[in-house]
């Protein structure tokens, strides 16, 4: 395998976690007493790229950071993760940060400030060579114009591209033929389209297929994942754990398939792969740091 094919792009997010646990999650208005405070490094782009890096992917990550306290120790703990960095820091602009309450059932519900985030642009990422990826990850925590000319220019350098549409949003017609793989959760699936006409997100992903999206990764939590494209409808069985703390779960998925898709994999076997290390990610507290390495999810599906 040449580098190239076992390289990831991310473009995305960094955050940072701030964390409450509680009983449960206040109701509009209510004031709940928490238990424990937390802070993790976060962001949907960061932790995409922490869980490919995990997985043994070569990685490298664009986006932006405030200059400030938060943008300072995302990009130290980037480094120490192996990560490549092209990451711009702004001046008198804060970080991204997310509000995070945690119940005591592992849900959770997550207020997000971009920040720094809010200003990713094609500017950071003129300078790359894209021939050099396999595959290139999005989210939506970044401006949706620089997400959909990222895409084109993953399409044009003969990259395949995958797109997590968190938080969700409609995506334009014209955006999704350039999408190879869509990884949406059951209720991100049915906002992404103008006419939400779909009866169930089966249906959905259907639509998506027929508008031009080439692969459509359902992620049900613990019911698995299902897998829609031309060749029908495959089911992979979620991993049986005890939550802890679902935060990041979606992304550790994300990552984890890129880089085993970027490896060589089959469509298949990279979503096995990464529901065993979504799986392994909600046994414990926070979103990267809960991430697990390659043979620590290869001795999980060994058991």
């Amino acid at each position: 395998m040449t580098p190239a094919e076992a390289s990831v792009l991310v473009i995305g997010s960094i955050n940072t976690d701030l964390m409450a646990s509680a009983p449960r999650i206040p109701s509009p208005g209510e004031t709940v007493g928490g238990t424990r405070f937390d802070i993790f490094q976060g962001g949907k782009g960061a932790n995409q790229a922490v869980a490919a890096r995990r997985s043994g992917a070569r990685v490298t990550l664009v986006g932006r950071v405030g200059d400030d306290a938060f943008g300072a120790a995302n990009r130290e703990h980037l480094r120490r993760e192996g990560i490549e960095l092209h990451i711009a820091s702004e001046r008198e602009t804060t970080s991204g940060v997310a509000l995070i309450t945690v119940c005591s059932s592992g849900e959770n519900a997550i207020t997000v400030v971009p920040g720094a985030n809010g200003n990713v642009s094609e500017k950071d990422w003129e300078t790359l060579d894209w021939s050099a990826f396999s595959v290139v990850l999005f989210q939506l925590e970044i401006p949706h114009e620089a997400v959909w000319a990222g895409l084109r220019t993953a399409r044009e350098a003969g990259c395949r591209t995958i797109l997590t549409p968190a938080p969700a949003a409609i995506l334009p017609s014209h955006v999704l033929p350039l999408i190879d793989f869509l990884v949406p959760n059951h209720h991100e699936i049915l906002l992404l389209q103008e006419k939400h006409e779909a009866a169930s997100p089966d249906e959905a992903a259907r639509a998506l297929l027929d508008q031009g999206v080439k692969t459509v990764v359902l992620t049900l939590g613990a019911h698995g994942v299902r897998i829609f494209d031309q060749k029908g409808v495959r089911q992979m069985p979620a991993f049986s754990v005890e939550p802890v703390d679902t935060v990041g779960a979606g992304d550790c998925f994300t990552g984890v398939f890129a880089a085993n898709l970027a490896q060589g994999a089959s469509t298949e076997e990279a979503a096995r792969i990464a529901c065993a290390a979504a799986a392994l990610s909600v046994t414990s507290r926070g979103a990267q740091s809960s991430y697990p390495g390659r043979s620590e999810t290869e001795r999980f599906l060994a058991r």
